[in-house]
């Protein structure tokens, strides 16, 4: 097994870093083998139940299970693997073997993209997850990368590690590129450039560099495309050249994802900058300054979080980018990818939701009058009508109005009383009323009626003419015509919350 997984590696073309992690997954199967199947020696000898197997064990799987070292690994041993440890797992094992078959080391003896299929279980659970930093902490984390001085950063015996201004400008470019880690310690001598009026401004030109100037960034091949260039705010262009300025000669080093023999821009000593300074070195160090702490509820702060915050911001920004220009600027090959990242901002969220006015469209406020003559009286007790409800053209005495299928679209029976009528000159003249507002659910069709008009209203008129009213008699036989003018209902507005407010006023 250990020949075949040593033979692999030297022939896939996959990159480095990759086969060094798959390397170690399989030689974790191979110990699962030895403990488990000690029969199977060679892949050759591996089947469908052999996959099935192991696919159980790595669902089962916990930190540490199957390594020879544990350092590093800390207090985690003994921890279930994540969905995406478990994934990358069974990824690992169904690419050697579909490889060692279609190169013909083995016999087909089953089909590893069938039998290592990764489970619905742990799929289900996989997904890009962006995790943005809140706005408040991520504003702390910009003050204090412009900021940054010598001494928020750690020092040896001879200094800094690095020059201070090779210092600002990665930081910078972490704060306001949006580029993974790996893409800004790739970047080129010479990759920013500048346009004024899309024109460009070179050194030899006689242009002042004006304040709405562009600043253009080169971009090299990254993880999902090729090389491209993307806009970026002055500061960058301006920190980047401060560095060029400065910077030692160099002997040209080997670009990592390419193999070329390139000018790194990060680098100094002939050594470029590793990938982790940023979450090792320049991370900590702004948190410092800015009193910011390591981890916040979506997990730790690391570089990569500054991406998806930036994208957010770009996409919920007064006057956003759209989709297709966020996936150009972030250099996604898809704009199903840049999907993850353009997630709206809980403050655009409630905006939206408030303006959409659900509650109001359900909620309706009506407005109700209370006759407190008939209350301290006593007669509301022997029966005496007491509670208006104000339906515009009249008022509804029912107690249970909410409840009456014909709340709407009166029916005019007994608990009826037209405002034209003698008993509601009365009672609109009357002093000692008290003005409430009561809040009530509509339906569909009732809501239609408010918003549509009379067609609706009809409809529902038609339809409810065989319902009983609270007299007991239908509006058919109450004798109510088969159309009728819409009922205004008032809804709940600036006006109507100030009458709801006097009403609490006079009850207290």
């Amino acid at each position: 097994m250990v020949d075949f997984v040593d033979r692999w590696s030297t022939t896939s073309t996959l990159t480095p870093k990759v086969r060094t992690s798959w390397r170690s997954i399989l030689a974790k199967a191979g110990r699962w083998l030895s403990e488990q199947h000690p029969d199977i020696t060679e892949p050759a000898q591996w089947t469908r139940q052999t996959s099935a197997d192991w696919i159980a064990a790595i669902d089962r799987m916990s930190v540490g299970d199957y390594v020879q070292r544990h350092d590093g690994l800390l207090k985690r041993v003994g921890e279930p693997l994540s969905a995406r440890t478990k994934a990358g797992y069974i990824t690992a094992t169904r690419t050697f073997f579909r490889d060692l078959q279609e190169w013909e080391w083995i016999p087909r003896r089953f089909d590893p993209l069938r039998a290592l299929a990764t489970p619905r279980s742990i799929a289900g659970l996989l997904g890009p997850d962006p995790r943005i930093i809140a706005d408040d902490v991520w504003a702390k984390l910009l003050w204090a990368g412009l900021n940054i001085e010598p001494a928020d950063l750690p020092a040896n015996a001879s200094g800094l590690c690095y020059p201070m201004e090779l210092i600002r400008a990665i930081t910078l470019t972490w704060l306001f590129a949006g580029l993974r880690s790996d893409e800004i310690v790739r970047l080129r001598v010479g990759c920013v450039r500048w346009e004024h009026n899309s024109v460009p401004i070179t050194a030899d030109s006689m242009h002042v560099l004006a304040e709405d100037a562009v600043c253009l960034l080169d971009i090299p091949t990254h993880k999902t495309g090729t090389a491209f260039t993307k806009p970026v705010d002055a500061l960058i262009g301006q920190a980047i050249e401060a560095w060029q300025a400065v910077r030692p000669d160099q002997p040209k080093l080997r670009d990592r994802k390419t193999g070329e023999q390139v000018d790194l821009l990060f680098a100094t000593r002939a050594r470029r900058v590793a990938t982790a300074y940023i979450n090792d070195t320049i991370i900590p160090a702004l948190r410092g300054r800015a009193g910011v702490p390591a981890a916040d509820v979506r997990g730790r702060i690391t570089s990569h979080r500054a991406r998806a915050t930036i994208a957010s911001q770009l996409y919920n920004a007064k006057e956003p980018m759209t989709l297709f220009e966020l996936q150009a600027w972030l250099g996604h090959r898809s704009p199903e990818a840049t999907r993850h990242y353009a997630k709206i901002s809980p403050t655009v969220l409630t905006k939206a939701y408030r303006d959409a006015g659900y509650f109001e469209r359900n909620m309706r406020a009506i407005e109700v009058l209370v006759d407190r003559d008939a209350v301290t009286s006593g007669a509301a007790a022997s029966g005496a009508p007491w509670q208006y409800f104000d339906l515009g053209h009249g008022y509804c005495t029912y107690t249970f109005f909410e409840q009456c299928p014909h709340r709407m679209a009166c029916a005019r029976c007994d608990f009826y009383t037209p405002k034209t009528s003698t008993q509601g000159q009365l009672l609109e003249a009357k002093e000692n009323l008290q003005r409430m507002a009561a809040s009530i659910p509509l339906t569909d069709e009732e809501q239609a009626a408010i918003d549509d008009g009379q067609l609706a209203l009809d409809r529902l008129l038609t339809r409810l003419a065989d319902v009983a009213t609270p007299t007991g008699l239908t509006p058919r036989r109450i004798g109510a015509t088969t159309g009728a003018t819409l009922l205004p209902i008032i809804d709940v507005t600036t006006s109507q919350r100030r009458r709801r407010g006097d009403a609490r006023t006079t009850s207290g």
